[in-house]
């Protein structure tokens, strides 16, 4: 833990040395967990008012204690209690499982994935990394009665991700030699294909999570070429979002997007990898938001990868790399927009999440577009 106040939820333990962090003029508390708020003695209220003109009824005297008391509890005022949120969630990665809210792996897939959603009807759409069986890496469906279906086999280096669109296709990307983009129909027919405008050397590095959008154009984030290019229906390259690191022109810090994610008034939302940083861009790519370790408890967005905008506007990252160091790291992060850490995933396990989709909310089935 660095020594910089933290934005992870606090305690305000009314009545210890850190009452002044809960004062009005001083609003970041401990960095500990919010776990209660201890009611101040009288005295301390009295010390906290200021020196007394004249004898203050013992009735004004109990409001007060009760209102700074409550102050103390609200000092994280707009940010939800850690432990008050639970999630259940796919994750894709060295591991294919679902996490059922209690913490429970409720399914599994003995695959290592590099995408993946939970359609609608519990269909589970996944990018398989290559392997023996699949040296291109492929696409498959697992239906909620276990029934498996190949929708793609991958034909080159590997398949990077798939999106199940509002029209029901499918839009994968292609690394390799060749790099390219297809869209598919339900019975995993070809109906829209093009050539991807990133580097050919390095296949691996080509490209990541490419999303279609409402307007028939699709996102692409390309590693090597630090932008996320938007592409027209025929593949014609419409703009790109630089995610260079200002002032770095050599490229030294690698801000290698993963994700490209549209919402809003054309904001885009963007992991950027290495350079353990997110961005939300706005319609002209200029940076909007920006979260990095400095707005973190601590070194937290280790390789930062997959990504998912909610519905109530926060947002939930990997720490891809987080459990090489310490195991115990988080490896799904959630911040709101003040960025406050809402929610933590850990696991106890050095290999990370690759990507993921928050599927329910203390319960509740998260609804709208999954903005992932």
């Amino acid at each position: 833990m660095n020594e910089r106040t933290p934005k992870l939820l606090s305690t305000c333990d009314v009545g210890s040395a850190e009452v002044e962090a809960c004062a009005p003029a001083a609003i970041p508390c401990s960095g500990r967990p919010l776990l209660s708020c201890s009611m101040p003695t009288a005295a301390q209220a009295d010390a906290w008012r200021g020196p007394a003109k004249r004898p203050v009824p013992s009735a004004w005297r109990q409001l007060t204690v009760l209102a700074i008391a409550f102050a103390g509890c609200v000092c994280s005022a707009g940010a939800a209690h850690a432990s008050d949120v639970t999630h259940r969630f796919l994750a894709c990665g060295q591991e294919t499982y679902i996490m059922d809210e209690s913490g429970n792996k409720e399914w599994s897939y003995p695959h290592s994935t590099r995408d993946g959603f939970v359609l609608a009807d519990g269909t589970v759409l996944l990018t398989l990394s290559k392997s023996k069986k699949y040296p291109g890496g492929a696409v498959v469906r697992i239906q909620a009665n276990g029934e498996e279906s190949l929708l793609w086999r991958g034909t080159q280096a590997e398949v990077n991700s798939v999106h199940p669109t509002a029209e029901g296709t499918f839009v994968l990307t292609e690394a390799g030699p060749k790099p390219r983009l297809l869209e598919l129909d339900a019975t995993g027919k070809t109906i829209q294909e093009f050539p991807l405008a990133c580097q050919l050397e390095n296949h691996h590095m080509q490209t990541r999570m490419a999303r279609k959008e409402a307007d028939g154009t699709y996102l692409v984030p390309h590693l090597l070429d630090f932008a996320v290019f938007q592409y027209g229906e025929d593949g014609t390259v419409l703009s790109k979002i630089d995610t260079t690191v200002a002032g770095d022109a050599q490229h030294a810090i690698h801000s290698w997007p993963f994700t490209g994610i549209r919402h809003d008034d054309g904001q885009t939302l963007v992991c950027c990898t290495h350079a353990n940083r997110v961005v939300d861009f706005d319609s002209t790519g200029k940076v909007h938001w920006q979260l990095t370790n400095e707005d973190l408890p601590g070194e937290w967005l280790q390789d930062p990868c997959g990504g998912q905008l909610l519905p109530n506007g926060n947002i939930v990252v990997t720490s891809y790399a987080g459990g090489q160091k310490d195991p115990q790291a988080p490896k799904l992060i959630e911040v709101n927009r003040d960025k406050k850490v809402v929610w933590t995933h850990s696991d106890g396990q050095k290999h990370g999440i690759h990507h993921f989709q928050i599927l329910s909310t203390n319960g509740t089935p998260l609804e709208g577009p999954v903005l992932k």
